[in-house]
């Protein structure tokens, strides 16, 4: 299963964090989702063919975060 990390900008407490997790999760395709706020970090592990990383960076985006 692909796995991709992304570095995310803006997040600035533990409930920004989970409101990203929360979201990748609701992705459907996502089959694991961990953000570590002081890394800043989203790691995704999702299915291929059914999502992709441009679509998980927009997820992210929605939530006013930027993807670095």
């Amino acid at each position: 299963m692909p796995e991709v990390k992304f570095n995310v900008e803006g997040m600035s407490c533990g409930g920004c964090a989970r409101s990203v997790e929360r979201k990748l999760l609701n992705t459907m395709g996502v089959k694991s989702a961990v953000v570590d706020l002081a890394a800043a970090q989203a790691d995704v592990q999702y299915e291929e063919g059914v999502v992709d990383p441009a679509r998980l960076t927009a997820a992210i985006e929605s939530l006013g975060f930027k993807v670095v």
